[in-house]
């Protein structure tokens, strides 16, 4: 899930500068094989036939799973578009057709694959080393590729045997390749070209490679202005990835006690450019961190206005490709500040949080049912003016607006994060 807080931060950036956004999240049903040297199973129909169940109940599971796990992380979702590949089969065949006019292609005994010989800066995006990519090929790679980069576009349904999702094309009874989906879909909801392509970095050497070749090749354009890339989430030395058997599901950190909103704040701890090594010593240490930060704000009257200063000093940071980790220092230092109001660090800190998205209002809430405070509003109106007053230094004043509060069954406790306000026993 890391790839995707990326990519919301960046779409909520992008928003907060004034942006309109168009995004989609390609949902891959279909076509992932288990190799990436187009050989093996589809993933979705393996696992359908491991556990008895059609590709549609497998589909739809993790579909739901997914974005459960996206309200999970507080990525938004409201005007996304999620395609299925299996939902845009034609739209596939039209674009290898067209890549099939302009000579790109040639026919195997299994499928239709792309020549990457004949897109000449195939190699420049990853940097690849296509002579290394040869003399490196394993036992077990396509015999029957022109070149070992090449790429299915359409494979056949084998001989003799009915797949669970095969479709009539031009060249057979198939089902399309991984990469072609997410071409072809881009180009349906951004068009030709767009402006950023988000993944991991794991993509860039053949997946993201492949689709800048096939639609660069179709369309005579750019495919995309800006790539932005995820490092990995290490753990014990090494990626955390489903294939390895590694993985923590968002399900697993609650069930040990870690809410989404904890991962997502340690996330933004580190450049999204920058590894990260998954610990859970890492993820307590960020939860004591995020319950200091709501504990600072969360008695804290309303009402503030947000410091310019500091929203200006925060944008300027997510500007300068998504700098979260200063952005969180700032965070921090805001809080330390004796010489600006809590209820406006309050509004300038729920102002960061439309971009960081962690869902301070709701992690408020949440702590104020679990201590049992609800603060009435002339309370609240009281400590406003006790803040006034002790910004201008008047003592006297500020000592009988204590007292006032404390008559109604509050105490209000100074701390360096700001009053806390807590009810008399």
């Amino acid at each position: 899930m890391r790839a995707y807080i990326t990519s919301d931060i960046l779409r909520r950036t992008l928003k907060h500068q004034g942006f309109k956004v168009k995004h989609i999240i390609n949902i891959t049903d279909v076509g992932h094989l288990t190799s990436n040297e187009d050989l093996g199973e589809d993933k979705i129909e393996a696992e359908a036939r491991r556990e008895q169940k059609t590709v549609k109940e497998i589909a739809s599971f993790y579909t739901k799973a997914f974005h459960d796990d996206l309200r999970g992380l507080n990525i938004e979702t409201k005007g996304v578009k999620f395609p299925c590949a299996s939902k845009h089969i034609k739209e596939q065949v039209k674009l290898i057709q067209i890549l099939e006019k302009k000579g790109f292609t040639y026919r195997t005994s299994d499928g239709i694959y792309f020549d990457t010989a004949k897109f000449k800066n195939y190699r420049a995006f990853a940097r690849l080393d296509l002579k290394g990519l040869r003399e490196g090929a394993r036992i077990g790679t396509h015999t029957e590729k022109r070149n070992v980069s090449d790429f299915a576009l359409w494979k056949f349904s084998p001989a003799g045997e009915k797949r669970m999702q095969e479709w009539k094309s031009p060249w057979g009874i198939g089902f399309p390749g991984w990469h072609i989906e997410c071409s072809a879909m881009s180009m349906k909801y951004l068009g030709k070209h767009f402006d950023i392509h988000t993944g991991g970095i794991d993509h860039i050497p053949v997946h993201h490679t492949n689709e800048i070749a096939q639609s660069e090749s179709a369309t005579g354009k750019k495919f995309a202005n800006y790539w932005i890339h995820t490092e990995f989430l290490n753990m014990s030395g090494e990626k955390m990835a489903k294939s390895l058997g590694n993985i923590f599901t968002l399900s697993d950190l609650r069930k040990s006690g870690i809410s989404p909103a904890v991962y997502r704040y340690w996330l933004l701890t580190a450049h999204y450019r920058s590894p990260i090594a998954f610990t859970m010593d890492a993820l307590r240490g960020a939860e004591t961190a995020l319950v200091r930060i709501v504990a600072a704000i969360k008695d804290v009257p309303s009402g503030g206005t947000p410091n310019k200063t500091y929203i200006k000093r925060f944008a300027d940071f997510m500007r300068d490709d998504l700098d979260t980790p200063k952005a969180i220092a700032l965070l921090w230092e805001l809080l330390k500040k004796d010489d600006i109001l809590p209820r406006d660090k309050r509004a300038t800190i729920l102002e960061f949080d439309h971009v960081l998205g962690i869902n301070f209002k709701t992690l408020m809430r949440d702590a104020q049912k679990t201590s049992h405070i609800a603060i009435p509003e002339n309370v609240q109106q009281l400590v406003l003016e006790r803040e006034d007053a002790r910004k201008k230094k008047d003592w006297v004043h500020a000592d009988k607006l204590r007292d006032a509060i404390h008559t109604c069954g509050y105490e209000i406790k100074d701390t360096s994060d700001g009053p806390q306000i807590v009810k008399i026993s």
